[in-house]
């Protein structure tokens, strides 16, 4: 049982990327416990048990008579809830392929429904935030102070509002300030905190009202950002446009664009296209300067007087470790764009206005450009509105995409990063985590029983638990969560093979002992009853405060409901209790007549080979 267990987790350890770094302690931790469990199952158990345990034993109870029963008859003793167990095992051993095959389709068919019915799948789970972002967006050629107005009249709108504890103001383009995640038309960032989970509303309704309060401030458009849980991931929907022809690119991003922008669900959309601006290119006529004697470096010189300024030299005032920069420049009133015209340089046949040789000219203005694997890529960027699926969204998109791919030019290429990448890198890794799993526990489960049979049966019990796990999501109305829920999968098989060893282990010693098939099984149900039941109340009992997001305080004597702390682990634990509650009923009902199905076709294969024979 714990070497099976063990091989369930095994596999998390070498999990790649943010998302391994971030889950790898659970599997460390989970190994390390169980190692240590078998130490204490081992030998501080028996130890305290011969010390504690009762010297005595009645031979005539009714458990000491189960414990010895040799034959159905000696399970007339049993009453109570094994009894009612026993009639239903009874009846099902009787039917025993009809029992497989039903199980098979509501394999099927749970599957089926939870994807009619379900709320689909989510990366992680949805956690309240201590923190958020406020960030302004304008456009156009402002100055620190034009930026630092509407910043503050951001700020001055939102300073009440209810549930804020702390509020850090920051007025200036965050992209020169080293923020890469953030757009270039921000111009500024607010950064509030909020009170206790406990003390305020939640921080949907905080930032709605954020964004209701500033969405008429003309000329710009505040976006709320909640911080994110577990590995960063950026905005929800995250769309890169590439190919070796820059040209081609704005169509498809307009494309892209008007699609997200008719989705009302979309919401804080953005790309990384260049900001609306003009920047002037001055066009030097080469062969035209020469004539006069000049050359580039003496008409940037001329030029740089009108502009920021030409440094000569520098100079360090007395008592002073830094060196001030002498800069020379044409006064205030005469730097223009006007004046870039006028400028005169002196040379041997006298002064030569500028504009004889150069020519001025209005491009669009470029900001970063980005490239990955030589190719220019724009990348749009989207949030969804809380309480919306975004791998629901994601997928519609593809969908589009797929279904219009002849609007794009070929040479384009369109990935989806962010989120729906590190979705499938940990969806990929979970399911091949689960198949190597099962391996392992195939083999080690062969090697101890000595039988295919056996091995196959248990590993049937722990795919059919995956039934439990999607019922519960169904009841409960919650997604499946690739991260929790898929760790919490893996965490069931280990705790399924569990009740399916105690079983199968039990039935093969009594074959051993000459028992028939069906006393065999009754006898197994009889005696494992109490185990199986306890292994699932215990483990149940364990995880409900997770599942009810419970957290008590003993020191205090408080019980709160719904921190932030425990929304961590709901998908995992629901993922468990769901699927071992579950699990159990098939373990109890399935397996037994599994066992018995495989009796009747010897029987079937016997009688068969037996009329050949005659014949």
């Amino acid at each position: 049982s714990t070497a099976t267990t063990l091989a369930a987790f095994a596999p998390l350890l070498f999990w790649p990327g943010i998302v391994g770094q971030f889950m790898k302690y659970m599997p460390i931790t989970l190994i390390a416990v169980l190692g240590s469990s078998l130490v204490v199952a081992l030998v501080f158990v028996p130890v305290m048990g011969a010390i504690f345990g009762r010297n005595k034993v009645d031979p005539n109870s009714a458990g000491s008579i189960l414990a010895r029963a040799k034959s159905i008859k000696d399970l007339d003793v049993v009453k109570g809830p094994i009894q009612i167990y026993l009639k239903i095992l009874k009846i099902a051993l009787k039917i025993p392929g009809l029992i497989i095959v039903c199980a098979i389709l509501l394999l099927i068919g749970v599957q089926i429904l939870y994807g009619t019915l379900g709320r689909g799948v989510e990366f992680f789970p949805n956690i309240e935030p201590k923190v958020a972002n406020i960030l302004i967006h304008a456009r156009g050629n402002l100055s620190v102070y034009e930026q630092d107005d509407l910043v503050h009249e951001v700020e001055s709108k939102i300073l009440d509002v209810e549930g804020i504890k702390v509020f850090y103001t920051e007025s200036g383009k965050q992209k020169s300030q080293g923020n890469d995640d953030v757009a270039e038309d921000v111009i500024g960032k607010i950064t509030l905190e909020f009170k206790d989970w406990d003390e305020r509303k939640s921080a949907i309704e905080i930032l709605d009202i954020i964004r209701d309060r500033t969405k008429h401030i003309s000329g710009i458009y505040v976006e709320a950002q909640k911080q994110e849980e577990g590995p960063p991931t950026g905005k929800d929907i995250q769309i890169e446009i590439g190919s070796r022809f820059p040209e081609i690119l704005a169509p498809a991003v307009e494309d892209i664009l008007k699609v997200l922008k008719t989705d009302s669900d979309v919401i804080d959309i953005e790309d990384s296209r260049s900001l609306p601006g003009i920047e002037w290119e001055l066009q030097v006529d080469r062969a035209q300067a020469s004539k006069f004697g000049i050359d580039i470096s003496l008409i940037g010189d001329y030029v740089r007087m009108v502009t920021n300024g030409l440094k000569v030299t520098d100079y360090r005032p007395d008592g002073s470790d830094e060196e001030v920069d002498i800069v020379i420049r044409h006064s205030k009133e005469e730097r223009t764009l006007d004046q870039l015209d006028q400028v005169r340089i002196e040379t041997s046949h006298g002064s030569v206005p500028i504009s004889n040789f150069v020519q001025r000219v209005a491009k669009p203005a470029v900001g970063t450009i980005n490239r990955i694997d030589q190719h220019r890529v724009f990348t749009i960027k989207a949030n969804v509105k809380d309480g919306v699926n975004i791998n629901d969204k994601v997928v519609g998109l593809k969908k589009y995409l797929a279904e219009n791919i002849d609007k794009f030019d070929p040479r384009i290429q369109i990935k989806f990063t962010g989120e729906d990448e590190d979705q499938r890198e940990a969806q990929e890794f979970l399911m091949k985590a689960f198949v190597v799993a099962l391996f392992a526990m195939a083999v080690i489960l062969v090697t101890q029983f000595n039988s295919f049979y056996s091995a196959l049966l248990i590993l049937f019990a722990v795919i059919m638990s995956t039934v439990g796990v999607m019922l519960g999501l169904l009841i409960t109305g919650q997604p499946f969560g690739i991260v929790m829920s898929g760790i919490g999968v893996i965490a069931l098989a280990g705790i399924v093979v569990n009740n399916n060893i105690v079983l199968i282990d039990t039935f093969d010693r009594h074959r051993r002992q000459g028992m028939a098939t069906r006393d065999a099984i009754m006898i197994t149900g009889a005696q494992r009853l109490r185990p199986v039941l306890l292994t699932t109340v215990t483990t149940v009992l364990g995880l409900m405060p997770m599942v009810l997001q419970l957290n008590i305080d003993f020191v205090n004597r408080e019980i709160s409901q719904g921190a932030p702390s425990t929304q961590w682990w709901v998908q995992l634990s629901t993922a468990i209790v769901f699927g071992l509650t579950f699990s159990t009923i098939l373990t109890l009902i399935v397996t037994p007549s599994a066992l018995m199905l495989r009796d009747k076709a010897e029987n079937f294969k016997e009688r068969i080979v037996g009329k050949l024979t005659k014949n």
